[in-house]
């Protein structure tokens, strides 16, 4: 047992240096994976809990966004690890008292499952030439990429979307994309590609237009990808203006 300690404690710290030693950001994602049936009234709840947190001024912020798979994300950027024990809402709990908990209880009626992890922006396989940001006024609609690997393919597959990046960056394609990727608190490893519209139709054209940009060269450059990928999948979804939170 005592060997099982020593290697875990071992693999958490050399998940940490390399997290630290190769990304510039860090998010805290909190997801709910709401019902259908119970959307309206998940959305009612989150909409309430947010005018709280306004009227408690709680010291911390997110960016809410929904798919259309009804996972409800709240993201947070956080500065290291140490953030992980900070209590923010400490003192509106005590404020509210039974009416906090109440909130949450109705919060759990409206979800199969929900949980806490980190994922990082990758500004190395970003590309987003006139400056990286989370957030583009007026483009809202996201395009979600998944793209799952196993541990012996992590590093081919990176080589791989380096050439994706190089390819737009040669040809001048204005259809920007953030990459993130999965770090502690999931044990599935993949890429999650953004990239941001003003809504579906724009989406559609301006994918459209880049595949035209890049020719018959795309094929063999994301082949390569999925070559390299255990598993893709795709999603659309929206920042959720209404659902996100900034201190005043």
């Amino acid at each position: 047992m005592r060997t099982i300690k020593i290697t875990l404690a071992i693999a958490c710290y050399m998940c940490l240096t390399i997290l630290t030693a190769h990304a510039q950001k860090f998010y805290r994602v909190h997801q709910d994976n709401v019902k259908p049936s119970m959307m309206l009234e998940y959305e009612k709840v989150a909409k309430e809990f947010n005018e709280a947190c306004k009227a408690h001024n709680v010291q911390t912020q997110w960016l809410a966004t929904t798919m259309d798979d009804f996972r409800y994300l709240y993201v947070s950027p956080i500065e290291n690890f140490a953030a992980l024990d900070e209590r923010p809402m400490a003192d509106m709990a005590k404020a509210m008292g039974d009416d906090f908990g109440k909130l949450f209880e109705r919060f759990d009626k409206c979800y199969d499952s929900h949980g806490t992890y980190i994922i990082v922006l990758d500004e190395e396989l970003t590309y987003m030439p006139e400056g990286i940001t989370q957030t583009q006024e007026g483009l809202d609609y996201r395009d979600y990429y998944f793209i799952h690997f196993t541990p012996e393919n992590a590093k081919n597959l990176k080589e791989a979307m380096k050439g994706v990046k190089e390819m737009f960056a040669a040809k001048g394609s204005k259809n920007y994309y953030r990459i993130y990727r999965t770090g502690f608190g999931q044990m599935d490893s993949y890429y999650m590609v953004a990239m941001s519209s003003k809504d579906a139709i724009d989406s559609a054209q301006k994918s459209k237009e880049n595949q035209e940009l890049l020719g018959p060269e795309r094929f063999e450059v994301f082949g390569k990808v999925l070559k390299y990928a255990s598993k893709m999948e795709e999603v659309t979804g929206e920042i959720r203006r209404d659902l996100s939170y900034m201190p005043k």
